[in-house]
């Protein structure tokens, strides 16, 4: 074998490793990769199949959250579309009705949104970035007076 030959199997075996690697990660990542979707998405875009794990935003509906034991039930909205939502746990400290929320899990094949953790924005100002892009798509968003002034 001449030394070109040599460079050029040595460049092509370290391609191959390299590639590898690259497709080893790609298959890691795959089951850890987690959507983002509104209520309208869900429902009338049907972009979520059921047993498919994403995240669910919205505004949580008012007078629907309902406790039984440890089993929250409540309906996250984005004023369009309406998905109720199971959660077994102690909800956030900051959860209350008409607040921005995003909540992790599986939708059922009742059309049930099986939550294992949920989110609540973390101040009177925060809105999950998620969250608000939807609202804003939807129509709904109303901008905070603070933002005006630091935008100007």
């Amino acid at each position: 074998m001449t030394r070109k030959q040599k460079r050029l199997a040595g460049i092509g075996f370290i391609a191959l490793v390299l590639a590898v690697a690259v497709g080893l990660v790609l298959v890691a990542l795959r089951d850890e990769i987690v959507f983002f979707y509104s209520p309208t998405e869900i429902i009338q875009e049907q972009k979520a199949k059921s047993g498919q794990r994403f995240r669910l935003g919205g505004l949580v509906k008012s007078a629907s959250v309902k406790k039984e034991g440890t089993t929250n039930s409540f309906v996250i909205t984005d004023t369009n579309s309406e998905i109720e939502v199971s959660y077994t746990g102690i909800l956030p400290d900051l959860f209350r009705e008409g607040q921005g929320v995003v909540a992790e899990g599986v939708l059922n094949s009742s059309s049930v949104f099986i939550a294992d953790s949920v989110l609540a924005k973390h101040d009177e100002t925060y809105m999950p970035k998620e969250v608000a892009d939807s609202l804003k798509k939807q129509g709904y968003w109303q901008q905070n007076p603070d933002e005006d002034s630091k935008s100007k």
